[in-house]
């Protein structure tokens, strides 16, 4: 079995193993290599990605500096998504995020988790669980989704907001911990920001 399995089984293990540590060791030179680029380097970023990601469609962009466990290599995202600065991504196991996706700065996504109990703790295992994000949502600034938690199609997470349970889709949720405010609904096909119309033609 490939050592590596262990990391999408839900199961504890010891991530400093030898047969585990040297491959994201190898992963992370990459994710190096990213960091470095220069912002007239677009094609040279989009043929990293592509070498670190175990998907990425087409238009999608992250501003450096980009933070991974595992330099994208459990990552699959879909087409045009967008990151801003110092996304983290703990891509112990796998972070799926759909197309169109707007991700602001300062997020973490998480999908690494250690024992409450100290004694395992002390040993240094640790257990992990996939991230899923659908397709369409806006990730506000500063949030924090934590391990195995899913957020539907087309929802918002407010900026700073810590998500711990699951959110459905077609929603604005907020708060830490973060908990649905509201559906998107019939007002925000008239305004963008408070009192703020969307032009007809936008419609």
């Amino acid at each position: 079995m490939d050592p590596l399995e262990i990391l999408h089984a839900e199961a504890l293990y010891l991530p400093l193993a030898p047969e585990i540590y040297e491959r994201q060791l190898d992963c992370l030179e990459l994710l190096y290599e990213y960091n470095r680029t220069r912002p007239h380097d677009q094609a040279q970023r989009s043929a990293l990605l592509r070498q670190m990601f175990s998907e990425i469609g087409e238009d999608c962009y992250i501003e450096p500096p980009f933070h991974a466990n595992w330099g994208g290599r459990h990552v699959h995202f879909g087409r045009s998504v967008y990151a801003n600065f110092n996304l983290t991504l703990v891509d112990d196991t796998h972070i799926y995020v759909g197309d169109c996706t707007m991700i602001g700065p300062n997020v973490t996504l998480c999908t690494a988790g250690h024992p409450i109990l100290p004694e395992l703790r002390e040993k240094g295992y640790q257990y992990n669980a996939p991230v899923k994000i659908g397709r369409n949502c806006w990730i506000g600034a500063g949030a924090i989704l934590l391990p195995g938690v899913t957020v539907g199609d087309n929802s918002v997470i407010g900026a700073g907001s810590v998500v711990t349970k699951d959110i459905p889709s077609d929603v604005v949720a907020v708060g830490n911990p973060c908990r649905v405010l509201r559906p998107i609904g019939e007002k925000d096909r008239l305004f963008f920001f408070k009192d703020n119309r969307i032009p007809a033609e936008l419609l």
